[in-house]
């Protein structure tokens, strides 16, 4: 039975915090810690090497796969979880590109985290044979896709304005004219009731230390529609993707499965944890909680217009076309940025003048954003954001 949202009580939440930043890291789910302290004070100190059996570490990777896949609409068996979000979004981008060897662009849009961009434009320069990246503007990518695209490769929510894309709609053109789609779920898992089966994608990737509650390196994930894994060529064949890691066949020979995809050895405390946190989700209906982010969203924009009019709202305004995040635009966010956190408010800024704010409904309500506008109206209209304490920058922002 879907419990009543919020949940507050799963969370460790500092007392008086009002913590609108699980866009970029999550909070502390509780038995995270105490799960922790178990891998590596029972499993690892007493069980030393027998742990991988005896503590069922090898499995870790599919038992959490499996329980991430029920929050992304993925059927069982069809995520793999572990190393880094920019390793998975390599590993995609690399097997599209195989799929359809006959063509030779791989197309994102402008507006795309910076470390998709990279993997993308250094395989392209790995290939030479006149690969190569395009990126249009967000709004243009669905005009852009033709019969030279080889892969699509979007973040379904934007990182710095929450802007979402269509889904649906991107993955039919992108299929239409022959091209294999990606997408990046890093601000989607855990913040938008996704069906992911129902799109069709060939290829999903995501991190799980945001919305997902994972911790500071969380491991990644990488899906792969269950009908395409016997043509999936991994560009990063690693020993635990073979199919018998323990023959130690000196020739790389893919696993049947989604576990192709796994690289190296599984960070198991890390693993542990999650599985751990995802624990935080149990009872909850995506459908509900999506629609408690866009009910806290909304109500935010509402106060901080009317509070704040220095400020420019950078994301859209129907609830509908964002994600579970609120961007305002302000030539001193970064040093007002500061000035919230500072009170207890926690939110961040994305360069060049964007105060980006997250809701997460399994532990934010009403009260928290109205009194997350009452403080930001203080700073604003005091302008203690001027005070220099709060302009020199960190280097994590």
């Amino acid at each position: 039975m879907p419990v009543t949202l919020p949940v507050k009580d799963r969370f460790h939440l500092p007392d008086g915090m009002i913590y609108l930043d699980g866009n970029s890291l999550g909070p502390v789910p509780r038995g995270v810690e105490a799960r922790a302290a178990a891998v590596i004070g029972e499993e690892w100190s007493d069980l030393l090497i027998k742990g991988w059996n005896a503590a069922g570490w090898m499995a870790l990777p599919q038992k959490v796969g499996d329980r991430i896949a029920g929050l992304i609409g993925a059927p069982a068996g069809s995520v793999a979880t572990g190393d880094t979000l920019s390793i998975k979004v390599y590993q995609a981008l690399g097997a599209a590109v195989h799929m359809r060897p006959d063509r030779r662009v791989i197309l994102s849009d402008s507006g795309n985290f910076p470390s998709d961009l990279y993997m993308a434009q250094g395989l392209t320069r790995l290939l030479g044979q006149g690969y190569t990246l395009k990126t249009p503007a967000p709004e243009d990518v669905a005009y852009a896709i033709d019969d030279s695209v080889a892969a699509v490769m979007l973040t379904h929510v934007d990182y710095r304005s929450g802007r979402l894309h269509d889904m649906a709609a991107i993955t039919r053109k992108a299929q239409d004219a022959g091209a294999v789609m990606i997408w990046d779920l890093a601000h989607s898992a855990g913040a938008v009731d996704l069906d992911l089966a129902a799109s069709n994608a060939e290829f999903a990737v995501g991190c799980s230390y945001k919305y997902l509650n994972g911790g500071p390196g969380a491991p990644a994930f990488i899906y792969a529609r269950p009908d395409l894994i016997d043509s999936v060529e991994p560009v990063l064949a690693g020993w635990l993707g073979h199919d018998a890691p323990f023959a130690m066949e000196p020739g790389y020979r893919p696993a049947m499965s989604t576990e192709r995809l796994r690289v190296g050895t599984p960070p198991v405390v890390q693993l542990a944890m999650l599985d751990a946190a995802l624990d935080a989700w149990e009872g909850v209906s995506m459908a509900d909680l999506r629609a408690a982010s866009q009910r806290l969203s909304q109500g935010f924009i509402a106060e901080v217009e009317s509070r704040c009019p220095m400020l420019t709202l950078a994301s859209p305004r129907d609830p509908e076309a964002r994600g579970s995040q609120v961007s305002f635009a302000f030539d001193h966010g970064y040093a007002a940025m500061q000035a919230l956190i500072a009170r207890n408010v926690i939110g961040d800024f994305r360069a060049p003048n964007i105060m980006r704010f997250g809701f997460t409904p399994l532990y934010l309500d009403e009260a928290d954003v109205r009194r997350a506008a009452e403080v930001l109206e203080e700073i604003m209209k005091t302008e203690a954001w001027r005070d220099p304490a709060y302009q020199t920058r960190a280097a994590v922002t």
